[in-house]
């Protein structure tokens, strides 16, 4: 009884206070354009200036190894899935981060030049040294927000018309963690960017994805999920990359991905809803 109690606290703790983040040192999700992430123009997406880097781009593979989990919480229906953020772009997504804070770093992006080198570009991304529990291997430092889980309603032609739930987790890794696409121009054949750092006494840290390769979380890892108790009807399960438009990056627009899913869960339908 009391570890059931002790996780039924946590998950709402956790669901609390993603609730309340975009107010706690950081602009609010989706305040500015897709031209000026961080409020400011966008390199990649400058063709002067682009032509002397070698841009980044983030994609996102749709929602899958998807299930109901009703054993987290007593009484609740997580809708779990597994995410795969894949770098596609010219160069790869390299995040330095510099302490500010007693457990958090402000970050500058690093974009590559096309004749060597790098360009730095101040953003108002964020790091933390978050713990994700000891099951998954303690406290890491992890990007705030690259990420979010939405579940949306849609109307009979598939088009969202509501977003109705939020998923709880907030903070991710960059990193090389399976190449994805070998044959992807520019991907290294070895990784670059290892598994996120765990020391919270360092000053700065570099995070990164190469192009090519992915970093995915598999459903079963800690707030992978949306809860979807009490919810009936046809719904879109989106995956929403850097929703607080902080990165910079060649391509917006692939920054989504969906699935339809009928609610109550009962597996996935052939044909949608």
């Amino acid at each position: 009884m009391r570890k059931t109690t002790s996780l039924t606290v946590r998950a709402a703790l956790v669901a609390v206070l993603s609730t309340l983040a975009g107010s706690a040192g950081s602009p609010a999700i989706g305040a500015y354009p897709a031209d000026q992430p961080s409020g400011v123009s966008d390199p990649c997406r400058d063709p002067q200036r682009a032509k002397n880097l070698l841009c980044p781009d983030l994609r996102i593979g749709q929602p899958s190894e998807m299930y109901l989990d009703r054993k987290l919480i007593k009484g609740r229906a997580l809708l779990r899935a597994t995410n795969d953020i894949r770098s596609r772009g010219l160069g790869p997504m390299e995040l330095r981060g510099h302490r500010d804070r007693p457990r958090s770093m402000n970050v500058t992006q690093a974009i590559r030049r096309r004749g060597g080198g790098y360009a730095l570009f101040p953003t108002q991304a964020r790091l933390r040294f978050f713990n994700v529990g000891y099951q998954w291997g303690g406290a890491y430092w992890k990007v705030r927000n690259p990420l979010r889980f939405e579940l949306w309603r849609i109307d009979e032609y598939g088009k969202k018309i509501k977003l109705v739930r939020t998923g709880p987790k907030q903070f991710y890794c960059f990193r090389d963690l399976e190449q994805t696409w070998p044959a992807f121009p520019r991907s290294p054949a070895n990784m670059v960017y290892p598994a996120c750092n765990q020391n919270p006494r360092v000053r700065n840290v570099t995070l990164g994805t190469s192009v090519g390769w992915s970093d995915i979380y598999p459903s079963t890892y800690d707030q992978q999920w949306i809860d979807v108790t009490g919810l009936r009807g046809c719904f879109a399960y989106v995956l929403h990359l850097d929703p607080g438009n902080m990165l910079f990056e060649l391509n917006k627009k692939n920054n989504y991905a969906r699935r339809v899913v009928s609610l109550p869960w009962r597996g996935y339908a052939r044909r949608g809803c």
